[in-house]
């Protein structure tokens, strides 16, 4: 099959969006490749057609769990063979995971970059047949991106395993010194990117002060009819609005990482087939969703990045249908996000006092507990230890990055169970055991392929098929585990923490003084970038995003609140810039009347002048001072 009849089999679409075709045959090429799309441009099917063409298999590396689910299942429902494979995961489920992508017909692993460095998974890499790696959130890689992670720098080591297979990295937010950075930290012998342009002339962009945001965020959404998403910083507040919005009539469901598999299938199948209209969400909503319709995206906090910001604002209008993305902000949310940014960057010392806590909090001694995965409640260590919340959850996302430890997502995993046994022994355990041989039996019917590979379990529905309780369910499965049996996972809701590579002496703890300044540099740079889109009221939002990642060529929007704004004084932006060019050295030599400016501009129409001044005043840029005119 060509690539179009892959496209058109596979997914439905007669053509390939913006530059996917061109990046599809860099790939087949054999060539390494950097593709830079903004979210919504479709960058998974680079490396998933192009993998369907290929013999082999195609190793995906993302950091997010959630997103790896979702495209597995994605593939599968097409009925391509995929698998994921991430930490957390049980010893027995990986080594099967890895064994039918070395010997059966897997197209795709999707891993996590810390699954990559040990040593099992190198070794069945050796047998696998790959044809492609795909790095996706390649970013992840540059100490300059806004979410480094040092795991990433070691998948140019795996390169020599598979010297022959073509990289592809994908990013949907990356500024010109991260592009460079990603192509030289993964070894490519020549650059290679291929750029959609960020401009998004369907949607506009608004920043609004308000105090009571709840209040105006009704309106927008009696406003705005069609879908929309509410993005906000915590939990809680997911919750809260959602709230009042059904008290105000307004259909929604509220979405976050802590609520059950179950419960977020549920909801985002709602939403995505319009049974409710809103979804009020972390930023654990969006990724790998590809919703085309979404009319509304509003933030109700100042995000921590552009980067970030950006990605979740393009989920609005990705049918190319005039839409709108909208922050509303208050003059306390700049002061948290100050605050945040000092409490995201704790003393080294308190970091090391923060791993060495931990270490004693699940009684482990030094060399011990590598790829033992613990349930960790971050509420009960911090009041164990009296330690500080902010600083202490900071801290261990800083000791994450640099690669001490690793701590999974809050996800509602199901139970799972594989048994371990043939036939005859099992049948031979419950002649020996005659209490647990109906519950066995009633295990076989219910749940298929139980001698081959893990299946998800539900306690409840066997304690219903046996007439018992989900307790004595539970007991009896977890006798069959202490017996070898079987291999019982319990279902868990809660995040599990590992030591990477055991627990470490705290003198082999090493931050250095020079990598520790430099994140905290680049995170004061974002925090500036941030500050200054949401604060300024006289340059146009798009501008200042596409500017932002390194789009020199652009052009006023005409549709952000700068924008119009602008369009209301009825100059061209061309006779603005020109007033502007002269009159702005003017005031920043020299504080001055209305009349003394005039009179060092004469020649320029009056009208238009004034206009421009009384703009700009409005604007903030230019106060007036015991009857002088100050440029701000």
């Amino acid at each position: 099959m060509t690539i179009q009849q892959i496209l058109i089999k596979y997914w439905g679409y007669s053509s390939f969006r913006p530059l996917q075709e061109d990046i599809i045959d860099s790939v087949m090429q054999g060539k390494d490749t950097l593709a830079l799309m903004p979210t919504g441009g479709g960058k998974s099917i680079c490396f998933q057609v192009p993998s369907l063409k290929f013999e082999g298999i195609c190793i995906v590396i993302t950091p997010l769990i959630a997103l790896m689910k979702d495209q597995v299942q994605q593939l599968e429902k097409r009925g391509i063979k995929a698998i994921a494979i991430y930490s957390g995961m049980h010893p027995r489920e990986i080594d099967i995971a890895l064994d039918n992508c070395a010997y059966n017909n897997v197209k795709f692993l999707y891993v996590s970059p810390e699954r990559i460095e040990t040593e099992l998974f190198q070794a069945r890499l050796k047998k696998m047949n790959v044809s492609l790696l795909a790095v996706d959130e390649a970013h992840c890689i540059s100490q300059w991106g806004y979410d480094f992670r040092p795991s990433y720098l070691r998948i140019a080591d795996i390169r020599e395993l598979i010297p022959s297979v073509p990289v592809l990295a994908l990013t949907a937010t990356a500024t010109p010194q991260v592009v460079k950075d990603i192509q030289k930290r993964l070894l490519f012998p020549k650059d290679n990117l291929f750029q959609m342009s960020f401009e998004r002339t369907n949607l506009a962009y608004m920043v609004e002060f308000r105090e009571d945001k709840n209040k105006r965020l009704l309106q927008l959404v009696e406003e705005n009819p069609g879908t929309a998403i509410i993005y906000v910083r915590n939990r809680r507040k997911t919750k809260e609005i959602a709230t009042y919005l059904i008290e105000n009539n307004i259909s929604c469901h509220f979405y976050h990482a802590g609520l059950s598999t179950q419960e977020r299938d549920r909801k985002q199948n709602d939403w995505i087939n319009n049974r409710v209209r809103i979804m009020i969400s972390t930023n654990a909503f969006g990724m790998g969703i590809d919703k085309p319709d979404v009319r509304l995206v509003v933030h109700m906090d100042v995000p921590d990045s552009l980067e970030a910001y950006f990605q979740e604002a393009g989920r609005a209008g990705r049918d190319g249908q005039n839409s709108l993305s909208i922050l509303l902000y208050h003059k306390g949310d700049l002061l948290d996000l100050n605050r945040n940014y000092e409490m995201k960057f704790p003393e080294i010392s308190y970091i090391k006092n923060v791993y060495n806590a931990l270490g004693n909090y699940f009684q482990l001694a030094v060399g011990s507990g590598s790829d033992v995965y613990n349930e960790f409640v971050l509420s009960d260590f911090i009041q164990m230890y009296n330690l500080n919340p902010l600083l202490t959850y900071n801290s261990i996302k800083f000791l994450e990055k640099e690669g001490y430890l690793f701590l999974t997502e809050a996800i509602s995993r199901p139970s799972k169970l594989i048994i371990n046994v043939n036939r005859e022994t099992l049948y031979r355990h419950q002649v020996r055991n005659p209490k647990i041989g109906d519950f066995i039996d009633v295990m076989i019917r219910s749940y298929s392929g139980l001698f081959t590979d893990f299946s998800s379990i539900d306690e409840f529905t066997l304690a219903k098929r046996l007439n018992t309780s989900t307790l004595i369910i539970e007991n009896t499965l977890k006798l069959l585990h202490r017996s070898q049996v079987v291999t019982y996972i319990p279902k868990s809701t809660k995040p599990h923490l590992s030591f990477t590579g055991g627990r470490l002496h705290l003198k082999e703890i090493i931050i250095k003084e020079e990598n520790y300044k430099a994140l905290k540099t680049t995170a004061l740079k974002r925090l500036r970038a941030v500050t200054e889109y949401v604060s300024t009221t006289t340059k146009c939002r798009s501008e200042i995003l596409l500017s932002y990642f390194g789009q020199e060529e652009t052009r006023r929007c005409g549709q952000c609140d700068v924008c119009l704004s602008r369009n209301k004084i009825s100059l061209s932006q061309h006779e603005f810039d020109g007033v502007v060019e002269i009159i702005k050295p003017l005031l920043m030599e020299q504080n001055m009347s209305m009349d003394m400016l005039m009179s060092k501009v004469k020649g320029l129409d009056e009208d238009r002048l004034i206009k421009v001044i009384r703009w700009l005043t409005d604007s903030g840029k230019i106060t007036e001072f015991g009857g002088l005119l100050v440029w701000v």
